[in-house]
């Protein structure tokens, strides 16, 4: 099985040709974790534990601003995977040109707004005065470079779409080795500080937005990118805002969930903001399989959609899901045996080591639930119904995260614990992962996402 192939997921075995896909996107988001854990692990060994809570506060805001890349990424996988999948060449190429002019606004707009909502943002969450600083030097920074991850994740999109998901892999294994060679240079030899990680995320970000784009320049057998096809034509743009915007919403939604519960987090001072930045970087590693084939299921169903497929639909969506949850489960069982020595990697103070270990052994459970949400939501996303996922995400940190979160905290409070027991944080975000993952169940069974199926007409 030749990894480094455009993958036709048209044809063969659909399990097999999911996980086909699957295996470097998944090879390529570990890479991406490895951007935000090296910065963590850095910053929290060669500056303190003051810094890995700065790096972490900006997190919740950083990924606020990154839901127009979100949206348009969404959109242009899904037109190109059904334009690929129905063989109309043209329309392809004038979606990636389309594409391609939308992030460079999108780029620009961050650029200009995102630098000056860092500081009163930060203020409005009670960020301690230990770390604001250092949190808002880092987003804009971040902020300031950020057309070169949009192109990347933008691009990388249109590769998946084309069922191309290993080069994307090969561009940010590069891109995450530049990171991490500038992570110790900037901070542990120049002494830059949490700015430093920031200056190499930027560098790195834009190394690996040049490769994806000459990749796409270069796709010529699949289709001709045309100078005149960078000007957007309506349809092409009503097309992604459409499909694009549901996703775009539903991740507004949940980095202002993030935000709100944030404030809570940061009510519980700078060791467990330090802790939970820690538990989010296992966490990211954790869901690396259900975003991975909850994203190749996307592809896979608007492919065969394209080709009108149906039946192949439904297969696949059974065999992937099974999958997704086994890898899982075995994935959760060797955090929970080995996941002490992960927090180790972070920090050396014992306290924070093990308060890191208790929230992570509730989420545990969870992991297997949030399988079932990304790769059946994959599914819908393919057939063109974005607004099915986008609902329940509203559903789910709008009426239960958040008020559950806030409203566990209060009601453990006592003469010991003024503030409440900080493990109900986490209490409340298992609870959410599994009243999601019953929710999307559901609503796929219900099959009304079939109807919004095929945005070509194929």
């Amino acid at each position: 099985m030749n990894l480094f192939q455009t993958v036709d997921m048209r044809t063969g075995h659909p399990v097999t040709q999911i996980v086909r896909f699957a295996i470097p996107m998944l090879l390529g988001n570990i890479a991406q974790q490895l951007y935000n854990t090296v910065d963590s692990i850095i910053v929290g060994r060669f500056v303190g534990d003051n810094a890995l809570a700065a790096v972490g506060s900006a997190g919740p805001l950083l990924n606020l601003m990154l839901v127009l890349f979100m949206g348009i990424s969404v959109g242009a996988s899904i037109m190109v995977s059904q334009y690929f999948g129905a063989g109309m060449k043209e329309d392809l190429a004038k979606t990636i040109g389309c594409c391609i002019t939308l992030t460079g606004v999108a780029s620009l707009f961050i650029m200009i707004v995102g630098p000056l909502l860092a500081g009163p943002v930060l203020r409005l969450l009670n960020t301690p005065d230990s770390v604001i600083g250092w949190c808002r030097s880092y987003l804009t920074i971040i902020f300031l470079g950020i057309a070169g991850g949009g192109y990347y994740n933008i691009m990388s999109g249109v590769m998946r779409g084309l069922g191309d998901s290993a080069s994307a892999l090969v561009y940010l294994l590069v891109a995450t080795g530049v990171n991490i060679v500038l992570d110790y240079v900037f901070v542990a030899k120049f002494g830059m500080g949490v700015p430093g990680v920031a200056w190499a995320t930027v560098i790195a970000q834009v190394i690996s937005a040049v490769l994806a784009m000459r990749k796409i320049v270069r796709m010529t057998d699949l289709f001709q990118l045309k100078k005149e096809y960078l000007w957007p034509e309506k349809r092409f743009v009503s097309s992604l805002v459409r499909l694009g915007l549901p996703s775009g919403v539903t991740q507004a939604i949940f980095s202002m969930s993030m935000i709100i519960v944030q404030s809570l987090t940061n009510s519980f001072g700078e060791q467990f903001i330090a802790a939970n930045v820690i538990v989010m970087r296992i966490d990211g590693f954790v869901m690396l399989p259900a975003f991975s084939l909850g994203t190749a299921m996307t592809t896979f169903a608007g492919q065969n959609i394209g080709a009108g497929k149906m039946d192949r639909v439904l297969q696949g969506a059974r065999q992937g899901t099974l999958t997704a949850m086994g890898v899982s489960a075995v994935i959760t069982a060797l955090i929970l045996l080995f996941g002490r020595g992960l927090m180790a990697v972070f920090t050396e103070t014992p306290e924070l080591i093990d308060l890191s270990y208790r929230m992570m052994q509730i989420l545990a459970a969870g992991y297997i639930a949030m399988e079932v949400t990304q790769c059946l939501s994959g599914i819908m996303r393919g057939a063109g119904d974005t607004v099915t996922p986008m609902w329940i995400a509203i559903i789910n940190t709008v009426i239960v995260r958040v008020p559950l979160a806030y409203g566990l905290v209060a009601l453990s409070k006592t003469p010991e614990l003024p503030q409440g027991n900080c493990a109900m944080m986490y209490v409340s975000l298992l609870i959410t992962w599994i009243i999601g993952a019953t929710i999307t169940f559901v609503l796929y069974r219900t099959g009304k996402w079939k109807r919004k199926a095929n945005i070509v007409g194929a």
